[in-house]
């Protein structure tokens, strides 16, 4: 089976959230850089067109959620 873009987009985004946070933790990250930033600039061009602000909130909030619980 063949991950379809969108399933490309939220897995990449999920560890470009992971990688941020982490980096965040250890004070790592360049300065003013947001999550935003950090996971645009993790995505590949050839998806990059499935992109969208509401995806990065959606599956942040799912990652959150996860775990908090």
């Amino acid at each position: 089976m063949t991950l379809t873009n969108k399933e490309k987009m939220v897995a990449i985004i999920s560890n470009g959230i992971a990688v941020y946070s982490l980096l965040q933790e250890r004070d790592s990250l360049p300065e003013n850089t947001t999550m935003y930033d950090f996971v645009l600039k993790v995505i590949p061009e050839n998806i990059k067109s499935e992109l969208n602000i509401e995806l990065i909130d959606e599956v942040f909030q799912y990652v959150s959620s996860a775990h908090s619980s």
